[in-house]
């Protein structure tokens, strides 16, 4: 199962109290303080985990605890620090606090590490309130409790290229031909109902990520036909892909219709780099495959089903995601 957006509840570590504790010698009946202080409570911590791909696993553990510090004891022993929390997500992870909205990571880089709640403080020991003047002192501070906050962890898929299209316009056809993934293939819409990843082999040492973004309709901006959950994916893409049914009854409207749904949704959308494709080359015959949509816009004209013009294809497509890499270096 894919699952994109999840809540959780988080809350850190409590710290450990100061000791209040006084020396034992003979002879001495109450010496010095010798309380130690208390540990500090663990913190909670985000990591990106490149293997991961999905949220799925918050969707059943939803409640995540750092551990308490240990309290201290005499002979100046501190309390053990509590052992952080540490969670695990995919790549492209937003980290939002449900309560104000405001973002507080992204999780995007494979080596990145977000401290996302600190534990409590431990207390201090008697031992550390001593004084020339104060040499028995009776105080010891507790520790602090662990913070708590309830987030909202939103998937945004990374990948090179994002497939754009109608539903049924060939998209999980096209991936299955260029890399090794399986996505669902059926002929009637909305067949893929959860994004799927591939990797496309541009050159002998090279390869790219491709996304197949289950298909978009008109007022998917809204909401409408799951549009939110998909749309959110497309945003992390370097390279739109829009795929076009050359035999739909209006091409020309339905890539319309999928560009005001992305202007609709975020107008930086728009300004990504993008190729027009025609796919299902294989359903017209020879003599319609120069018509005016062709001809005028259409960067390509494709068949996943026969192979037709995909090897031109991944050439541009290498073309232009090794450009995109070396503008973002």
């Amino acid at each position: 199962m894919f699952l994109d957006v999840t809540k959780i509840y988080a809350k850190s570590g409590a710290g450990g109290d100061g000791c209040k504790s006084f020396r034992r010698e003979k002879y001495v009946p109450r010496g010095g303080p010798d309380g130690g202080d208390g540990g500090d409570g663990g913190d909670v911590v985000f990591i990106v985990d490149p293997h991961l791909a999905t949220l799925i696993d918050y969707r059943y553990q939803q409640h995540l605890r750092g551990d308490s510090g240990v309290h201290g004891s005499g002979k100046k022993k501190a309390g053990r620090r509590g052992q952080d929390i540490e969670i695990p997500v995919p790549p492209g992870t937003l980290i939002r606090d449900l309560e104000t909205g405001e973002i507080l990571a992204d999780m995007s880089r494979i080596d990145q590490r977000e401290i996302m709640i600190k534990g409590g403080r431990g207390g201090r020991g008697n031992a550390r309130f001593a004084t020339p003047t104060n040499r028995a002192p009776e105080r010891a501070d507790p520790g602090q409790p662990g913070e708590e906050r309830h987030l909202e962890l939103e998937l945004k898929l990374i990948a090179d290229i994002g497939l754009v299209g109608h539903p049924n316009a060939g998209k999980s056809t096209l991936l299955s031909r260029l890399s090794a993934a399986h996505p669902k293939i059926a002929d009637y819409p909305f067949t893929t109902l959860q994004p799927n990843l591939g990797i496309v082999k541009i050159s002998d040492y090279e390869s790219c990520v491709m996304a197949d973004i289950p298909g978009l309709i008109e007022g998917a901006h809204e909401g409408k036909g799951l549009g939110f959950q998909f749309l959110r994916h497309i945003e992390r893409t370097r390279i739109l892909l829009f795929l076009i049914d050359v035999s739909s009854e209006d091409p020309q409207t339905d890539l319309a219709v999928l560009k005001n749904e992305l202007q609709c949704f975020s107008p930086e959308l728009l300004k990504k780099p993008s190729m027009l494709v025609a796919t299902k080359l294989d359903l017209l015959p020879p003599e319609d495959r120069v018509g005016p949509f062709l001809n005028r816009q259409t960067d390509l004209g494709i068949s996943a089903v026969t192979g037709e013009r995909l090897e031109e294809l991944i050439r541009r497509l290498g073309d232009q995601v090794r450009k995109d890499r070396l503008e973002h270096q």
